[in-house]
């Protein structure tokens, strides 16, 4: 990737890893308070679901502020508004405190994303799109994966230190965008983009967002409820939640990068399969640390995945300065799947027990698979039918014609028969001139540029043959 393009891309990813340090374990950390503080399984469920419905809301709204203000104070704004989301969870630990805490915490984390995600796609064209939305991840991924290992550093029973460092690390990620040197991409044209008009342009990135949001909001908000149902110590928590992350940041780069050379649907259907395996087998490796550890960190690394090729898919699709729309749309998506996720796998372990978590996941990447696989039947990407060569630049005439040996030499002896015309041409008529200067009369000179004009219509009149054709 060029150098000019990381130079770019830089400060906001820089930014984005520093906010997530903190805001990353944040949503476990709510998950395990609640449930220590012996709230029930749907109040964590719905408490959960505030910060996705914020999603929803901001993605909705958001991009109005970017498109106004441009990408860099939009960021410290939503910044802001993260941090003292976080603070004010330290102040009363209160089921609809925290619910509407966690709604206004989604609606800046999702303005968050929309200005990075924004900056990135119109920073790169197609052709490094899904390596640039693989650093994106990677860095949200790192930051997620070390902010998990903080849980066991904390007393989690009465502490109020974790809100406090997550709302220093959002209001310190303010500061890369701010004193870095460099210029924000500019937004020529936005053009709005309705939920309808979206799914039109790119069913398949819309099915893939949507999906994205239910499994991965889960995997944040249930599993770690399902680790501790299972009898994992919150120490053990934390790991194996920073596995899932690290898992799906190390494979973020070489998915993008087969995603940027073949067909992205491809990738969307094998990541579908994938995934259902995995999720029928980790409840049969629950029980083993280093199994479990294995199988977790192939799922993040295939579920975490589903969400950037789905948007690169989408941005192959978009029209002209319809990016940031686009982008804004597709957070909307991922965000409905996000907020519907708890309640609805929450009730499902209600029914059929822990393990219905997984069976819900499988269930979902099942369907996402089979979407694919029609999207693709009925709309292929389309395929060279030969391997490529270059070929010289051609009109659409030139395209029809077959140039022969004798069509250049035809054309050759046409060239040369036009230079020595010429040359006499030029001969005669300076020996008219100089007669007319020296010779005794005006009509020598008069007769001999007759001669030669009479010659030169002659010609004109009976041009050489047309070189043959074939």
């Amino acid at each position: 990737m060029a150098r000019q393009l990381l130079a770019l891309v830089f400060p906001p990813l820089l930014g984005l890893f520093i906010l997530a340090l903190g805001n990353g374990f944040l949503s476990t950390l709510v998950t395990l308070r609640l449930n220590a503080a012996g709230a029930s399984v749907d109040t964590v469920g719905w408490v959960s679901s505030a910060y996705y419905i914020g999603l929803a809301v901001g993605a909705l709204l958001n991009d109005r502020l970017l498109l106004r203000i441009g990408h860099i104070r939009s960021y410290s704004c939503f910044a802001s508004i993260v941090a003292a989301a976080a603070l004010g969870q330290a102040l009363w630990l209160d089921a609809y405190w925290w619910f509407f805490l966690r709604l206004l915490g989604g609606w800046a984390t999702v303005g968050v994303y929309l200005v990075i995600e924004s900056w990135l796609l119109t920073s790169g064209d197609r052709a490094v799109r899904g390596r640039v939305l693989a650093f994106y991840m990677i860095s949200l991924y790192a930051a997620l994966a070390l902010g998990q290992l903080l849980l066991g550093l904390f007393d989690l029973s009465a502490d109020v230190t974790p809100y406090v460092l997550i709302g220093m690390l959002a209001s310190l990620s303010v500061l890369p965008l701010a004193i870095i040197p460099r210029v924000s991409p500019l937004i020529e044209h936005a053009e709005p983009l309705s939920p309808l008009r979206l799914a039109k342009m790119t069913p398949t990135g819309v099915m893939g967002s949507f999906g994205s949001g239910l499994l991965v909001a889960a995997l944040y908000s249930l599993l770690p409820l399902y680790l501790q149902q299972i009898n994992y110590d919150i120490e053990g928590i934390g790991q194996l939640m920073a596995i899932v992350i690290v898992g799906g940041m190390a494979l973020q780069y070489p998915i993008g990068r087969w995603s940027d050379r073949h067909d992205r649907q491809i990738v969307l259907i094998l990541l579908g399969a994938v995934l259902v395996v995995l999720a029928l087998l980790i409840p049969l490796a629950a029980y083993n640390f280093w199994t479990l550890a294995v199988t977790l960190f192939l799922y993040g690394g295939a579920a975490f995945s589903f969400y950037p090729v789905s948007i690169s898919h989408s941005a192959d699709r978009a029209p002209p300065g319809a990016l940031v729309g686009m982008s804004q749309g597709l957070l909307l998506i991922n965000a409905v799947g996000c907020t519907i996720s708890a309640p609805i796998l929450t009730s499902v372990m209600s029914l059929v027990g822990d393990a219905g978590l997984f069976y819900g996941f499988a269930a979902v990447s099942l369907v996402m698979g089979l979407f694919f696989a029609w999207r693709r039947s009925v709309k292929p990407a389309p395929q060279p039918v030969a391997p490529f060569s270059a070929h010289p630049v051609q009109s659409v005439v030139g395209a029809e014609l077959e140039v022969t040996n004798e069509m250049v030499e035809g054309v050759e002896e046409h060239a040369q028969a036009d230079a020595l015309e010429a040359e006499r041409r030029e001969s005669a008529l300076t020996a008219a001139a100089d007669h007319a200067e020296n010779g005794p009369s005006g009509e020598g000179m008069s007769s001999e540029a007759n001669s030669v004009s009479d010659h030169a219509e002659s010609k004109d009149d009976n041009p050489p043959a047309s070189p043959p054709r074939s």
